[in-house]
């Protein structure tokens, strides 16, 4: 061994017993982070709650909506059964949301790049004590504490400022940031800031990019503010009309890999996922695998993202006499497991489009930033360290589908779910009927997706009078769609003139193709089952018990059939006298039977957690069901509906409803044989 070598090896000693110095030192802080675990997890968890039913300004915070998706792991890991908890040195209870130590330890391994290196070291300073002797509260771990605190109650910027003077005087010899933006300021170095972009507020366009500085929209003149709230005093300025908040993603993609246990479930969907041909992931399905073929370098990197795409309008406000909508866009990382990927600390918001209307077709146009990085993210990639193998690749994205109810389909796809050709997949050549009574169109030649054997093809009586001998229409193909679109010009903005053909089921070009990828994904948008479910289960309501809106057997509905000419025996009739004559369906049900159906729905016996509490919403008397939200329509639909109309309904019609809830029984399922959906 030469000198060299041996300079060399006592270099590295010297290194290794720093490191170990240092491991001690930040060991000895461990149960200050682990403390709080257990007491800072529920105020998170409730300030994601608060946030839906709160006031768009003040509620919605950023910082503290991006807080939740790093510090809620370990919430998850004891809850659920499914996922294989890591275990640690300290007695198998492993630390994961605030063991910041282990995080730290992952940066002397030689592998972080400095970006990264500069967030370890944040967090290390933020892992001191927050006064001398302190043992519940590091300085980092008080601060988010503050945010979390900020989004329950409210406060104002100046309130949180004004709290920390308070918080000084009382403990001088706090670590305590001067005021809310030093604070706001120590989090955007984790990744946990947010962009305000200025925004038309006719939705023409954004002040972004070469246009960050226009006083004025370029496409309909209308002034970026509204007005001046002080005008002649030295304290004068300018309200803005509209403000889209944009939540960057590289960052906080890169942070589920900064820590090893969160990495390691980055790679589940190709490391660990069961394949054995049950559907439980994306990853089972045959478009992940069909588009793994047609890109096999990104799918050779198990490391890749592929994201989700979710958006609907909710009301922030809590009252539903105020008219506000609001979207959110949040992001679903798919490459986590099944059990996981849909908990609330794993989804990332991204955008926050305010309202107080709908952008309808405009979302494009806040789409762009969003959009933007995700080009980025495919084409370029980002370099990102991995703590679980302690190596840096270059991570690259990309968005394998969306998912809306109905009518943001149209939103997001560009294809108009109204008129004649409101189904997506028969699109050009939907069959449709208009209802000249009931006035409006009705979808019935839905035999044509059967088999060409199946008896209900030949069964001319229950239908509309005919054998059924055309088959499923080709469904339009990503490719397809680009060529037919590739001359079309958007109009998008309220005030835009809309030069589009009543027979034109295409309202615009989706934004969605401008990603590189996106004609090549086969299923590229989904509807949520939960909104079709509860739209179901209120029209079966509705009509069992003749709820006024919600009825579809009415005498406009008998008219139709008249005009159609089919179901004589359900047509209006003339009496002797003149009077006309509604004859009874096989589904009607006297008032006694009615109130047997609600009682069966009130009396009924639910597991706690399983539901809330149901039979405050049947009203026995007034044989009326109302109030339920989405979750407790599905829990009727799955449970309790097949108990109630086998009790007070004739089998003829019992049994397609009982069916009817088996279906959506497998649907909801966790796991899911290709067979069972072929034989559905």
């Amino acid at each position: 061994m030469t000198l060299e070598d041996e300079r060399l090896a006592e270099e590295a000693k010297q290194q290794r017993l720093e490191a170990l110095e240092l491991q001690e030192n930040i060991i000895s802080l461990a149960g200050t982070m682990n403390a709080q675990s257990t007491q800072g997890i529920d105020v998170e968890q409730q300030s994601v709650a608060s946030q839906e039913h709160s006031d768009v300004s003040k509620a919605i915070d950023p910082p503290t909506s991006l807080i939740t998706d790093t510090f809620l792991f370990e919430k998850h890991l004891e809850s659920d059964s499914n996922v294989e908890k890591p275990t640690g040195d300290s007695g198998g209870q492993f630390q994961f949301c605030d063991d910041m130590d282990g995080l730290l330890h992952d940066t002397f391994k030689g592998g972080p790049n400095e970006e990264t290196k500069k967030i370890f070291n944040l967090i290390e300073e933020g892992q001191q004590e927050l006064y001398p002797g302190c043992k519940t509260f590091s300085k980092l771990a008080f601060a988010i504490r503050l945010f979390l605190l900020k989004c329950d109650h409210k406060l104002s910027n100046v309130a949180f400022s004004d709290l920390l003077e308070l918080l000084r005087s009382l403990i001088p010899d706090a670590k305590l940031p001067t005021s809310f933006r030093e604070a706001s300021n120590d989090l955007k170095m984790l990744g946990l800031d947010y962009m305000k972009i200025d925004a038309c507020p006719n939705n023409c366009m954004l002040y972004w990019e070469e246009r960050v500085n226009d006083t004025s929209c370029h496409i309909c003149n209308t002034s970026r503010w509204k007005s001046k709230s002080t005008t002649g005093t030295k304290n004068s300025r300018k309200i803005l009309t509209k403000v889209l908040r944009y939540f960057p993603i590289k960052k906080r993609l890169q942070r589920f890999f900064m820590c090893s246990e969160t990495a390691r479930y980055m790679t589940w969907h190709e490391n660990e996922r069961k394949k054995d041909g049950i559907l439980r992931h994306p990853a089972d399905g045959t478009d992940w695998k069909d588009f793994d073929k047609k890109f096999p370098r990104f799918a050779q990197e198990p490391h890749n993202v592929r994201l989700g795409l979710a958006t609907d309008g909710f009301n922030p406000f809590n009252n539903m006499k105020i008219l506000h909508s609001t979207w959110p866009v949040m992001l679903i990382n798919y490459n986590l497991p099944h059990s996981m990927y849909m908990k609330s600390e794993f989804l990332m918001l991204s955008l926050i489009i305010p309202g107080p209307e709908s952008p309808k077709n405009a979302i494009d146009v806040y789409m762009q930033p969003l959009l933007k990085e995700l080009k980025e993210l495919w084409e370029t990639g980002i370099e990102t360290y991995d703590a679980s193998s302690d190596q840096i690749f270059n991570m690259r994205a990309t968005l394998h589908s969306t998912i809306s109810d109905f009518p943001g389909y149209t939103m997001l796809s560009g294809w108009s779910t109204k008129g004649k050709t409101t189904c997506p997949c028969c699109h050009y050549e939907t069959p449709s009927t208009w209802l000249k009574y009931s006035k409006k169109h009705c979808y019935r030649d839905f035999r044509i997706f059967l088999e060409q054997d199946h008896p209900w093809r030949y069964n001319k009586k229950n239908f509309n009078g005919k054998e059924e001998e055309r088959s499923a229409p080709v469904r339009l193909t990503g490719t397809g769609i680009s060529v037919l679109l590739s001359d079309f010009k958007n109009s998008l903005g309220t005030k835009q003139s809309k030069k589009i053909k009543d027979d034109n089921p295409w309202r615009k070009k989706s934004c969605f193709n401008e990603l590189p990828y996106w004609k090549y994904v086969k299923c590229r948008h989904n509807l949520d089952t939960m909104h079709i479910e509860k739209n179901l289960f209120d029209n079966i309501l509705g009509t069992l018990l003749t709820l006024p809106k919600k009825n579809k057997d009415h005498e406009d509905a008998c008219k139709d059939l008249l005009e159609l000419g089919i179901m004589p025996e359900l047509q209006p009739q003339e009496s002797a006298d003149g009077k006309r004559i509604v004859p009874k369906a096989l589904f009607w049900i006297s008032i006694e039977e009615k109130r047997t159906f609600c009682q069966v729905l009130k009396n009924a016996k639910i597991p706690q957690d399983c539901g809330s509490n149901i039979k405050r919403y049947v009203q026995v008397k007034e044989r009326k069901i109302a109030g339920y939200k989405s979750h407790d329509a599905h829990f009727m639909m799955n449970h309790l509906l097949p108990m109630a109309v086998s009790t007070t309904l004739h089998k003829d019609v019992a049994i397609p409803l009982i069916r009817l809830s088996a279906f959506f029984k497998v649907i909801w399922s966790k796991e899911i044989d290709i067979e069972d959906l072929e034989r559905l």
